[in-house]
């Protein structure tokens, strides 16, 4: 079902592959790669963070663009992050003893230096920013805010619903993500055709979603963290990862990447995100990942489409 989309050569022999499923949606539509099979049933994780956004927006969350960035962010937990957090509860008339996200310690390596020996907080976790959002969309359509994580929620059915108009696909399976809201299974295809929608549909939802996000995209991981440089290196690329090596990004003209690795590594973004853009015509500099041996470039590891 996968195939082998990324590889380790160390002085001319393949060391190690990543394999997975892999989509490129062009301009028009038409499918420009397809690598595996892209139909198969996965779990996005946080790459669609901007659907649920969607949904948010919809029911009635009214943010500025930094707030909203951050509902659609795996932030990485700087300061400014869990300020913006603060400020969507603040905005809804809530605290952080309202969030129910899991409990975590800044992703971003430099945020965790400096969070040291401290415990692990929910403001701190990667999701606040999506779980602030979700809170203040309860209180605006006066739905119960200690149960908004059930899948049977208004709002979680509200998402749902959004999810399933954007991608064209039922639902087939609820689990629960690691921040403790529902998790919804879909294809690689289907999470492509879904950020395709976002950037041609004329709904001004999509707009403000898409729109905040690319005007902030300090929120949406951290400076120098892949999904913001990624943004910040081509004007106008929407770019959200998710666990388990998820990848979503997005053009103005309606091109749309997504691919899923195997193995759940993430290793190989920079070069699979440099070989992606490429076949769209888009060259962008750096991430090459050398392979040393005795501090000696020796290999590389690259993307093999």
């Amino acid at each position: 079902m996968s195939v082998v989309l990324a590889q380790l050569v160390r002085s001319g022999l393949t060391e190690s592959t990543h394999s997975g499923f892999l989509i490129l949606i062009g301009p028009d539509g038409s499918d420009l790669l397809t690598l595996g099979d892209v139909d198969a049933e996965m779990y996005p994780r946080s790459a669609i963070k901007s659907l649920q956004a969607a949904a948010m927006v919809r029911n009635g969350l009214a943010l500025n663009d930094e707030q909203l960035a951050l509902v659609c962010a795996s932030h990485g937990g700087t300061e400014r992050h869990l300020e913006v957090a603060l400020e969507i509860l603040k905005s809804a008339g809530l605290s952080e003893s309202d969030l129910q996200n899991t409990p975590d310690r800044p992703i971003y390596r430099k945020a965790r230096i400096s969070w040291g020996a401290k415990p692990a907080t929910a403001l701190a976790a990667n999701c606040s920013g999506k779980h602030a959002g979700m809170l203040a969309t309860c209180v605006v359509n006066g739905w119960d805010t200690k149960t908004y994580r059930d899948a049977n929620h208004p709002l979680q059915i509200a998402i749902a619903n959004e999810i399933q108009e954007l991608t064209g696909q039922p639902i087939n399976r609820t689990s629960v993500d690691g921040c403790g809201a529902p998790l919804f299974s879909m294809s690689t295809r289907s999470i492509a055709v879904a950020a395709r929608k976002m950037r041609i549909d004329n709904d001004p939802v999509f707009s403000k979603v898409v729109n905040a996000c690319l005007k902030h995209p300090e929120m949406i991981l951290a400076e120098g963290a892949f999904d913001t440089r990624m943004m910040r290196a081509v004007p106008g690329l929407l770019v959200k990862g998710g666990a388990e090596s998820v990848m979503l990004a997005s053009l103005a003209d309606g091109s749309a990447i997504a691919w899923k690795i195997s193995d759940g590594s993430n290793r190989a973004n920079g070069p699979m995100m440099k070989a992606a853009l490429a076949k769209l015509g888009i060259t962008i500099d750096g991430e090459v990942v050398d392979v040393l041996g005795g501090g000696t470039v020796v290999g590389s590891l690259s993307a093999t489409f």
